[in-house]
Parts: structure tokens; C-alpha cells; sequence
């Protein structure tokens, strides 16, 4: 059998009192009660993240691309990752410049791996931004789970650090399932050829 899949939890907002690390923690809780994955807390606040990109592109480049040397240990949690989900809020209808320069600093440690959302915001629930992503990443060649997870109005709709809403943990169920099926199926045929990106 093979082992539990590794799952980031990308926590994409480095905002001032930002909510994300609230929702990133119970999404965690989640993924680790599921027991398909070895959860890892991506936190982007942690990591050097410039806007300003170097010229060569990070798909031509590999493993030479000029990342900062803060950046390193951003990369190498991308590279171990079997999946991700991605926490976001939106901002003016999409998702937050810090997600964008990470995604952007990466290119083979998306390609032909699973990538869930969870996103927070208003009346919207951060949808927006999640459409967004889905149209960013599958650029990237990543794979993006149909079943996400939305709060709308998260300010009024959690609690002590959970969400009130007493289906959001079977509905964080029906994400994980997805993400572990596809973890699993994209794993091993990364193992039995290397994706043509």
C-alpha cells in the first residue's frame, strides 16, 4: 500500500489580521482526521516572495531558475507535495498578489498534481478568486478538484476557530476523497513517466 500523500495547505493571504491561518488550521484538522495524507501548513507570510520575476521562465529554466534564497524552502515544500489546497480570500474579486507571486515563481512543482480550494470572503465566499486560480493553475498544468469549500461571510459565520455551519465537515470530506483519488492517480503515473510538460 503506499504511504500517506503529501498535502500542503498553502495559507494564501500575508495579510495584516488576516483570517486564512484560522481556516488553513481547521482545513488541516481535516485533512489529518481523513487520514489519506501527511499534512504540511504552507504559510506564505514565512517565505521571501518579490514581485519582481527574473527574466528566464521557471519552465525552461528547472532547476537553474534564479529563485531568491529565501524562496528555497518554499520550493521544496511544493516539490514534495503529492496535492495542495490552496486557502484564499478575495480581494476585489480575485485572489491576493502573494498567491500570485508564489504561483508564478513555480512551474514544475504544480504540473500534473491535484490542487483543492477553500476560500473565504463576503456575500461570495471568495469564489471569485477560485476562478481565477482554476484558470491559473490548470496553465500550469496542475489538476483542479471540482469540490472546493467556500465560507461566505466568514465574519459572521464562524466560531472559536471552526465554521458554524454543521456540514462543512462532510463537505471537506467530499473535497479530501477527490484530492486523495487524484493525488494517488497522478502519483503514479508521475512514477511510470515523467509528465511531458
Amino acid at each position: 500500500m503506499k504511504s500517506a500523500h503529501n498535502l500542503a495547505v498553502i495559507v494564501g493571504s500575508v495579510r495584516e489580521n488576516r483570517f486564512g491561518p484560522t481556516v488553513a488550521s481547521w482545513v488541516a484538522e481535516q485533512a489529518a482526521a481523513h487520514g489519506g495524507f501527511a499534512v504540511h501548513t504552507v504559510d506564505l507570510a514565512d517565505y521571501d516572495l518579490p514581485l519582481e520575476l527574473p527574466d528566464a521562465s521557471p519552465k525552461h529554466a528547472g532547476d537553474d531558475y534564479p529563485r531568491p534564497a529565501g524562496m528555497a524552502p518554499l520550493t521544496a515544500a511544493l516539490d514534495r507535495a503529492d496535492a495542495f489546497l490552496v486557502v484564499t480570500p478575495e480581494y476585489n474579486h480575485s485572489y491576493p498578489a502573494s498567491l500570485k507571486a508564489a504561483v508564478d515563481w513555480h512551474f514544475t512543482q504544480w504540473a500534473a498534481k491535484p490542487v483543492g480550494f477553500v476560500s473565504y470572503g463576503g456575500a461570495a465566499g471568495g469564489r471569485h478568486a477560485v476562478l481565477h486560480l482554476e484558470n491559473v493553475l490548470s496553465e500550469l498544468h496542475a489538476v483542479t478538484i471540482r469540490d472546493g469549500l467556500a465560507f461566505p461571510n466568514y465574519f459572521m459565520t464562524w466560531q472559536d476557530g471552526r465554521p458554524a455551519d454543521p456540514d462543512a465537515p462532510g463537505y471537506a470530506k467530499t473535497m479530501l476523497d477527490q484530492l486523495a483519488w487524484w493525488a494517488g492517480a497522478l502519483r503514479a503515473a508521475r512514477e511510470a513517466v515523467p509528465y511531458p510538460a
